[in-house]
Formats: structure tokens, sequence, C-alpha cells
């Protein structure tokens, strides 16, 4: 798996979304396009699986969490950064979302659900804040940001 072909794999998901309000009814659009069993889907799973056993995703690790920013935001993710994190049975630092977050929960280990929810697609409206968790397992929790935007929490 190299960068530009999941680049290519993640701008499919966004061409679908961009310009759209991050809501609920967006996560009821991405469940039903891109469903957590479908074929979209399963080629970013094993993508994400592929590079992080590469050792370019998740490449950097804090408290426990493998993470990394993997494509920044711009015209070829139709203005959505890409972040992919490693995480089992933790919860990491709370932060909020200026614009919005879009999770892809991707379970490798147990049962894990990811802030209560499985394999699937998961909203955060604008100004939403979480302490993201992963409980029951394992799992890659792929965040898309509409401008890259996020604040932790101090």
């Amino acid at each position: 798996m190299t960068l530009e072909r999941f680049q290519a794999l993640i701008a499919r998901i966004t061409a679908a979304i961009q310009g759209r309000p991050v809501d609920k009814q967006l996560e009821t659009l991405l469940n039903e396009r891109f469903p957590a069993m479908g074929e979209d889907f399963e080629a970013i799973a094993r993508a994400c699986r592929e590079a992080v056993a590469a050792g370019w995703m998740c490449d950097r690790e804090h408290g426990g969490i493998r993470y990394g920013r993997v494509i920044k935001p711009g015209p070829a993710t139709h203005g959505y950064s890409v972040d992919v994190v490693d995480m089992q049975d933790i919860a990491g630092p709370r932060h909020a979302h200026p614009n919005g977050e879009i999770d892809m929960i991707m379970p490798t280990e147990g049962d894990a659900r990811f802030d209560g929810h499985g394999r699937g697609w998961l909203v955060y409206g604008p100004g939403s804040v979480h302490s993201p968790t992963v409980s029951g397992g394992r799992a890659y929790v792929l965040y898309l940001l509409p401008q890259g935007a996020i604040e932790f929490s101090r």
C-alpha cells in the first residue's frame, strides 16, 4: 500500500461528501453508500492494516495510542485531512471539532467499539467535543476532519 493509492481510496469517500453538512444525515449517507461490509469500506480497512504493517501509518505513539496525520487537507481529498489512530481499550485526549469530525471505525481485535459504536461510520457535528474511547478490544479509527481542524483541550 502506497500513500498515493491510499489517498485515491479516501478521495472516493470525500468526493461523495464534499459540500455536505457534517451531521447525522451525513452519517446515514456514509453508512448507506459505503457500508461497513461493503467493498469500499473493506478496501480502506485493508489499506490501513497494510500501511500500519509497513510502518508509515500510525507511526507515532503517546499514552498507549498509536496515531498520525496521514494526509493534510487539500484538493486531492476535497479539503479533508486524514488521521488514523490505533487504540485498544483506552480513552484518548479530549478535543473539539470546530468543523465536525467523520469517523470510520474498523475493529481489529475483539468486539471493539469506538465511543460505543461498532464497525461503520460515526459523525460528530461542528463544535462537538469528546474523549475518543475504544472499549472491548482494538480498533483503527480513521478521522476525516474538514480543513484539518481539531482543538485539543489542555
